[in-house]
Parts: structure tokens; sequence; C-alpha cells
């Protein structure tokens, strides 16, 4: 099955100067710390308008970007994000397609359309190659659609598996991604800046909100403390990071990939075999947790995700995340989750979940000291 293409315009590269995050320390003294008073959100069983469970790619060793021969092809592999897939979409994109194109002349095969396959299809139009995306499941039907869409990494990777050249994959993959998202900021596709609050680790109420990036992915960062801060919590620290509407950027980046003359096929593939059935020489596997029964990856497995989704409140204009799971305000919604269930396949809202993340979300914002 093929999706009939929009007709072709010129689609310019977009460059981007490189340059490295410099750190900026959280500190005690900002010019701009933020309200002390901020809206709830009003948490009910009432107001939730659906009910998602999504499953994240995770390797404990982290993900993979290399590259090997199939046959008479050449593949190069690109998945196993974890829960950062929207986050590190570009970056590990940009590493597969400097790491796959040298030498390569002729069209080129993306296998998966989730945000991973669609960055690499349009890093790879920007570099002038005809692409065809081949998956089993097109958007709205992907795992990256349920994503929250918040620019930070998590569920992604065990410290204590990870090698130093990984870890340098990832500090490329982490800027390179943050500057390409910057220039995405807009309307057109639906990312946008947050204040985000999250509960500090050494809180004694509070849990691990995930890794540290503070100061160098994060825009503005404070430590607030008691009274400086609405929240039912001791300390937290406010920075400001990027949101994407993930259903509406996975839109725009098909709407480019078709712009730029892509084809969209609906295709499963079962073995290695079946990808050597198809005419590219250079193929791309972007198919996330799919990669762990076609190329027989045994360390990656489905990590949960249940999410609730409240009625939008248009005057909420923050996030936060810590003990009470996390909040994400969206135009379609208000998203409330907090679960990482390893090695659960299955993709139901298990109603039991979704009352224990709405319980605990409201007991949280019941207890604001004052709103605005």
């Amino acid at each position: 099955m093929q999706i009939a293409r929009r007709p072709l315009i010129a689609s310019a590269a977009l460059a981007l100067p490189a340059c490295t995050a410099a750190p900026r320390p959280a500190t005690l003294a900002s010019s701009t710390r933020g309200p002390k008073c901020l809206p709830a959100v009003h948490v009910a069983p009432g107001r939730v308008i659906r009910t998602v469970a999504g499953l994240r790619p995770y390797r404990a060793q982290g993900f993979v970007v290399r590259a090997e021969p199939l046959g008479d092809k050449r593949l190069v592999h690109n998945y196993g994000h974890g829960g950062a897939g929207i986050t590190l979409s570009w970056g590990t994109s940009r590493l597969a397609v400097d790491l796959g194109l040298p030498g390569h002349a002729g069209p080129v095969a993306v296998l998966g359309c989730g945000i991973v396959g669609l960055t690499t299809a349009r890093l790879l139009q920007e570099a002038g190659r005809q692409v065809t995306l081949y998956a089993a499941q097109l958007p709205p039907h992907t795992t990256s659609n349920i994503a929250g869409g918040q620019w930070h990494p998590a569920s992604l990777y065990d410290p204590d598996q990870v090698t130093p050249e990984w870890i340098a994959q990832f500090k490329a993959a982490m800027d390179y991604s943050w500057r390409r998202f910057q220039i995405m900021v807009g309307e057109e596709y639906g990312i946008r800046w947050v204040p985000t609050y999250f509960q500090l680790r050494d809180d004694p109420a509070g849990g691990d909100a995930g890794p540290d990036l503070s100061g160098t992915y994060e825009t503005d960062p404070v430590i607030l403390g008691p009274g400086e801060h609405p929240f039912p919590v001791r300390r937290v620290r406010r920075f400001s990071t990027m949101y994407a509407e993930s259903g509406h950027l996975l839109r725009q980046l098909m709407r480019d990939v078709q712009i730029a003359g892509g084809r969209f096929v609906v295709r499963d593939f079962a073995t290695p075999a079946d990808i050597l059935a198809l005419p590219e020489t250079l193929v791309f596997n972007c198919t996330g947790l799919g990669a762990g029964k076609l190329f027989g990856d045994a360390g990656i497995e489905p990590v949960r995700g249940q999410l609730a989704v409240l009625l939008p409140q248009a005057e909420v204009q923050y996030a936060f995340a810590g003990q009470m799971g996390y909040m994400f305000p969206r135009a379609d919604g208000i998203v409330c989750g907090g679960t990482f269930e390893h090695g659960e396949w299955d993709t139901t809202p298990q109603p039991e979940r979704i009352a224990r993340i709405l319980e605990k979300q409201r007991t949280f914002f019941s207890g604001f000291r004052c709103t605005a």
C-alpha cells in the first residue's frame, strides 16, 4: 500500500552550526524566579478524555547506532531510544545518516515510521536522497504518537552498562537534537517552551525525576525552596525546556517527507531476508521495539508507560515531575503519567494503574499552598 504523495516542492537543507551547550549551574540567585502561585490542575475521573498505554523500546546498554552489511546491502541501525525517542530523534538520526551516506549513491530505504524513522528520512532528503519509508504502522498508530513529548531523556539506559564510546554518541545526539528542535518551535510543528518543575532528588519527601541535566540542556535553571513555589514538596528545580504536541509533530513531518518526494509503503518485515528483497541498497533500521525480534537483539525490552489525559486547561502553562509522576500541559489535554513497567507487552490501559495515577495527581494538586 502506498500513500499518494503531494506535488514535489524543492526543499533546501538546513545547516546548523556546530556548538556545545554551555553549562549553567542551577543557583539560588536568578532574575526570574517565577511565580509563587500557579493554577492547579483539576484532576477527577470525570475529566479524563482518554487513556493510553505505550511501549518504550528500552535497552540497558543504550540506543543502537551502527552499520553492518546485510547481503548486498548496507544496514544502518537507529533504535532503542527508551522513553527519549522524541528527545533524541534528530540527534541519533544525524549520527546514523552521517554513518550510512558516505560513498552511497541512489535511493534509500527507512524501516519504521515513528519519530526516529521520520527524522532519519528528512535528513536523508536534506542530503538530496530519494527516500521510501516502509512500516507496518503509520501515524497516528505508532508508539511515538502516544509520547508525552517532553524534551528530556527518560527511561533510556543503565549507567552501569554503557561504554564511554556510547556516552560520546549520546552527548553528540543530545547536542544536535537540542539545537534542531529549537528552530522548529512554533505552531507549525507544535513545539513550545514550557516552564518545568522537577522535585529534587534530595527532597526528603521526594523521588527521582530522572537524570539531572541541570544547566546543560535546561534554560534559566533555579532552585526554589519552601515559600518560593506552591507545590506540596520541599524543594524543586525550575527551568524551561521544549515540549512537542506529538501527533501534530508527526503529521507535519509526514507532510514534509511527502512534499520532498518521499513515499510511504505499508509493509511488515518478519525476517532480515524480507529486507533483502527491497530495491534499495542502503537501509536504515528505525523499527524501535520491533528490532529485537527482527534482528535478534535480546537486550531490548518494552517499558510500558500509561497515561490519563484530562480535559485541556488553557491556564495551566507549566509542567511538573516528581514523586507524584508527571504532568505535561498540551493543547489536546493535560497529560498525566509516571509508570515505567519493565517487560510488559500489553498495550491495553490498566484501570487500576490509571486510577493510581489519577489519585497521586489529585492528592498532589489538592495540596497546593496557593493558586493563581
